[in-house]
């Protein structure tokens, strides 16, 4: 389910999984405490099947397309952001799916206006991460490292997630990677709040790959297309 340009996504993700998936120690515990009761998160066709956007799967493929993202990394982040519901509008301006703010989307870099429509939205969301990406987390830094870091850039403000890169590295961490490194320095700087917005979007998009697969194997196994799964599926 990953970008077929991004083999090293996919092989970071299923290292990952082989040794904190369901069935070791540490994936059975993450799954009681993150996604027990997590149905929309366990299960990929939630997504597809929206009631509310029913083109929703439709619109984060084509925009996933388009920027070089895994759909489902951005169903992750609309589901932390808003959870899923293009009616959401934060204190601090922010709007939609995305929770994008009308001044950003606007911006040159961007420019998108009525993020109030749903896919002006995704789309803004979209075209702003793959900004982010490509302005400031290139170089040395895999892929997955810079959607980590695009996602705190998303929550935080880039330059600011610059300055603390360059602060990690003065500490002794690897400033090209977020996980027990950048994030250690972000948290002692701007509190948990973004280091949790980073980690709760890589669970929740874990958590859609793993549904994705059961998915998949059901429909291999039973030779139909599947449209929607039980409450266990993913469990």
């Amino acid at each position: 389910m990953t970008h077929q340009d991004s083999p090293e996504l996919l092989a970071l993700v299923n290292k990952f999984l082989r040794k904190y998936g369901r069935g070791t120690l540490v994936g059975n515990d993450t799954f009681n405490r993150y996604l027990s009761n997590a149905a929309r998160v366990r299960c990929v066709s939630s997504v597809r099947s929206n009631q509310r956007y029913p083109n929703l799967a439709e619109l984060l493929q084509k925009y996933g397309k388009q920027y070089d993202f895994d759909w489902l990394m951005l169903a992750a982040q609309g589901y932390r952001e808003s959870g899923l519901r293009q009616n959401r509008r934060s204190e601090a301006g922010a709007v939609g799916i995305m929770q994008i703010k009308p001044s950003t989307a606007a911006d040159r870099n961007v420019g998108i206006t009525d993020v109030d429509q749903l896919e002006n939205n995704i789309h803004a969301g979209v075209k702003y991460m793959r900004f982010l990406s490509n302005r400031y987390f290139t170089g040395e830094m895999d892929t997955l490292n810079q959607w980590l870091f695009s996602l705190a850039a998303y929550n935080a403000g880039p330059a600011r997630v610059a300055r603390l890169r360059t602060e990690a590295a003065s500490n002794g961490y690897d400033r090209d990677f977020w996980f027990d490194n950048v994030e250690i320095i972000v948290a002692r700087r701007i509190g948990r709040e973004t280091v949790s917005y980073v980690s709760s979007i890589y669970k929740y998009y874990v958590g859609y790959r793993l549904a994705a697969t059961r998915v998949l194997e059901r429909r291999e196994r039973h030779g139909t297309e599947l449209t929607g799964c039980r409450e266990t599926d993913a469990a």
